[in-house]
């Protein structure tokens, strides 16, 4: 009988995909939908701060009661991974360009490490993603960058980009079986193309001529990444109305203790820029870094309020070992950060309630699941859609005139 598997995945969407590769390359199991109905649990895990390691440990340790079989992937790997093999806390645990080996690895009965290494790229083509209803297309991996608190590129490697014609032919495939919205990811999006003699904008461009895509989805992209190329994408219609752009701060003297390589002055152009062009706008933001004193928070306090920011991912800083934010003594006490985080959070809320109640255009909805009485979607400006109907409109694309604002979405009736 074969053994059944279940993939936890924690963390971002560049995991998410990581986890498809994986699920496409077990040939000799089943895959189930539970960590109760499974033999073997890959863990395939996130490391960008301490909150992600504590939580995939705790639910390791949640999986070690139930007596399962626990095996170890994704960038936690790499900065816990032998630690937890020592506590016997995991059978094994792999790096990311083993996991196209997966099959042979949850074969092995005896306990193993296969780190591999971070120079590879996948060449994998997901073909089924048939239980969600848009595709997640990995075009990179790894990261340029050494900004201050980042631990990401000690365990995804250095930019290197997918090719071109494989990107193509996976989006090919998958709009000829009806997908119809595609989301790039990558761990460091905007830097695609450097390696090849090409360009995010120039795939971009070449991704919308396939028959059958409607939408296009980016992950996040730095400030400095979008150039005159990219801009001139902005009215394209394939193109979500949305971009999340992170700037992790707005205090320019924080932009350059966190090594960022923007500038706030540069930064609000583009933000108003792209406003202008009728998009909704996301950013992440850090606050509680080494070095935030009261005055420069107050600073990027005031700036942010100027910035047209509807969508926030918001974190308080986390140490991560390794990195040059650990060696800073000025630390922030958690407490104010908090504080802190919560203040930006209130007035990205109120700006995008703001942002869509001002909408009055139609809102092109694709609808993705069922909850309670609504059946519900994101529209091209990455907001919740509430719909009720009789109809059954799972995977669907929909086009909603009227539509009421409300504290946590938008409401309609069909």
């Amino acid at each position: 009988m074969m053994k059944k598997v279940f993939l936890k995945t924690f963390g971002c969407r560049t995991n998410i995909y990581d986890s498809s590769v994986m699920a496409q390359n077990l040939k000799d199991f089943v895959l189930v939908d539970s960590e109760a109905e499974a033999d073997i649990v890959v863990v395939n895990s996130c490391t960008v701060t301490n909150s992600a390691d504590t939580s995939a440990r705790s639910y390791i340790n949640s999986l070690n009661r139930q007596n399962k079989k626990v095996i170890l992937a994704g960038c936690g790997a790499f900065s816990k991974g032998e630690s937890l093999y020592r506590d016997n806390k995991i059978f094994g645990y792999f790096g990311h360009s083993e996991k196209k080996n997966i099959n042979e690895l949850l074969l092995r009965e005896t306990r193993f490490t296969e780190i591999g290494d971070l120079k590879s790229l996948d060449d994998a083509i997901v073909e089924d993603f048939s239980s969600k209803t848009k595709a997640f297309i990995k075009i990179q991996e790894g990261c340029d960058f050494r900004c201050s608190y980042c631990i990401i590129p000690f365990v995804r490697g250095d930019a290197r980009s997918q090719d071109e014609e494989k990107i193509l032919a996976q989006i090919g495939n998958l709009a000829s079986n009806g997908f119809g919205e595609f989301v790039l990811t990558g761990t460091n999006l905007g830097s695609y193309g450097k390696d090849k003699d090409s360009s995010l904008a120039t795939l971009l461009k070449r991704i919308s001529q396939i028959s059958g895509v409607k939408r296009i989805r980016l992950g996040s992209i730095e400030p400095v990444q979008i150039d005159d190329a990219f801009k001139e994408l902005l009215s394209e219609p394939w193109l979500e109305k949305h971009l999340h752009i992170a700037l992790q701060h707005t205090s320019e003297k924080m932009l350059r203790i966190m090594r960022r390589r923007s500038f706030l002055k540069e930064d609000r152009a583009l933000f108003e820029h792209i406003a202008e062009k009728g998009f909704s706008l996301g950013t992440d933001f850090i606050v509680g870094h080494p070095g935030e004193s009261e005055a420069l928070w107050q600073e990027g306090l005031e700036n942010f309020k100027s910035f047209p920011i509807t969508h926030l991912h918001g974190f308080s800083y986390s140490k991560r070992d390794g990195t040059h934010a650990a060696t800073l003594k000025e630390q922030v006490n958690g407490s104010i950060a908090k504080k802190r985080l919560k203040i930006l959070e209130a007035i990205v809320k109120e700006n995008n309630f703001a942002f869509r109640t001002a909408k009055k255009e139609p809102l092109l909805v694709l609808i993705e699941e069922q909850k309670g009485a609504y059946q519900v979607g994101y529209d091209q400006f990455y907001n919740k859609l509430f719909i009720q109907s009789d109809l059954d409109l799972q995977k669907e694309w929909i086009v909603v005139d009227k539509f009421k604002a409300k504290e946590e979405g938008n409401y309609a009736t069909l």
